[in-house]
C-alpha cells in the first residue's frame, strides 16, 4: 500500500483528469486542458503537475507554482486533490510536501491554496500551518431550467462572440486585463503581457469562443463571458467583466444571458461559475439567473520557513 509522489506523463492526462472530476464535480476540465497546460506553462511559473500512486494506480494530482505575475515576488500556489475514495491515507500530505520543497527551491515566500470548506479539509490544512484568508463559492445552473429571454438592444448596444475578435484579438485581452485586475484576490497581478495572454488564455483549449458573448457599446468592448466546456455536457463561465466605464448598466447580464441561451442551444445542460465571497455583484447577478450554491472553498496561505 505504498504512496509515492511523482511529475505528470502525457499518458497521465485521463487519469488526472478521473480524479479532479470526482475531487471537484463542479469545475470543467479534460485530458487536453490538462496537457495544454504542462505543456505550455510559462518558464518563470516554474510549473509542476504532480501526481500521488498507490501501487500503481493514480489517485492525487497537484498543480504547483510561482504566480509570475504577481506585482510582489515570492507568491507560490497549490491545491491537492486526492480521489475520495483514496483520502485518509497520507496521499494529500505527501503531495503537499513535495511540492512546498519545490515552491522553496524556486524562491516562494509564501504558499496559497484553495481548501473545500468541509470539516476534514480544514482541518487537513490548518494542522500543516494554513490560515484561512477569504471564501469563494461554486454555483450550479440546470440549463433545462427556464432563461431569461434577450431584451431589445438600445442604440449603439450590440451582441458579438469572442470567436468574432480571432483576427485581433487584443481588445479582449484589454478587457479581460481591466476587468480582472479589479477582481478581489490575495495575489494582486501586473496583467499587461498580450502575448502571454495569448499563450495562456486565449488559446486555452476549454475557452469557446462560440459561446463566450461579448456586449459592444458604440464599437467599443462594454462587458464579456468566457465560456469554458468540455465538448460535452458541462459549461463553464470562466470570468464575467464589465468595463468600469460600464458598469451598473446592465451588461454582464445581457452577456451572461446570450452566452447561456447559446449553451443550451448547442447541448450544454450543466452551468457552472465561481466567485469570490467578496464579489457581491457577480453574486446576485448568478442568483438572478438561478445558480444555486453547489459548495464552497476557503482560500488558505502558509508562509514558508
Amino acid at each position: 500500500m505504498t504512496v509515492i509522489v511523482r511529475d505528470f506523463r502525457p499518458e497521465d492526462a485521463e487519469a488526472v483528469t478521473r480524479v479532479r472530476r470526482a475531487s471537484l464535480p463542479f469545475e470543467v476540465m479534460t485530458p487536453e486542458s490538462a496537457l495544454f497546460e504542462v505543456e505550455n506553462a510559462n518558464p518563470a511559473k516554474k510549473y509542476r503537475l504532480l501526481v500521488a500512486e498507490k501501487d500503481g494506480e493514480l489517485i492525487g494530482t497537484a498543480h504547483v507554482g510561482i504566480a509570475y505575475d504577481a506585482t510582489e515576488p515570492g507568491q507560490g500556489f497549490v491545491t491537492p486533490h486526492v480521489h475520495p475514495d483514496h483520502q485518509g491515507n497520507g496521499a494529500g500530505g505527501l503531495l503537499l510536501r513535495v511540492a512546498e520543497e519545490h515552491l522553496g527551491t524556486e524562491g516562494a515566500t509564501q504558499v496559497y491554496a484553495w481548501v473545500l470548506k468541509e470539516p476534514r479539509n480544514l482541518a487537513f490544512a490548518e494542522k500543516r500551518g494554513y490560515r484561512p484568508t477569504r471564501p469563494a463559492h461554486f454555483q450550479r445552473l440546470d440549463l433545462a431550467g427556464p432563461l431569461p429571454e434577450l431584451p431589445a438592444l438600445p442604440p449603439g448596444v450590440e451582441l458579438r462572440t469572442a470567436a468574432d475578435f480571432e483576427a485581433d484579438p487584443r481588445p479582449m485581452f484589454e478587457a479581460d486585463a481591466e476587468a480582472t485586475s479589479d477582481e478581489p484576490s490575495d495575489i494582486p497581478t501586473d496583467f499587461d503581457d498580450y502575448e502571454d495572454w495569448l499563450s495562456h488564455t486565449w488559446n486555452f483549449p476549454l475557452l469557446d469562443r462560440r459561446l463566450s458573448s461579448v456586449v459592444m457599446v458604440d464599437g467599443e468592448v462594454a462587458a464579456y463571458t468566457a465560456a469554458m466546456t468540455d465538448g460535452g455536457t458541462r459549461y463553464l463561465s470562466g470570468m464575467t467583466g464589465t468595463m468600469r466605464a460600464h458598469r451598473g448598466k446592465g451588461y454582464a447580464k445581457l452577456a451572461k444571458t446570450d452566452s447561456l441561451r447559446r449553451a443550451r442551444a448547442a447541448g450544454y445542460t450543466d452551468a457552472f461559475t465561481s466567485n469570490d465571497g467578496e464579489n457581491g455583484p457577480m453574486l446576485a447577478i448568478n442568483k438572478w439567473f438561478g445558480y444555486e450554491i453547489c459548495a464552497s472553498e476557503v482560500r488558505h496561505v502558509r508562509t514558508l520557513d
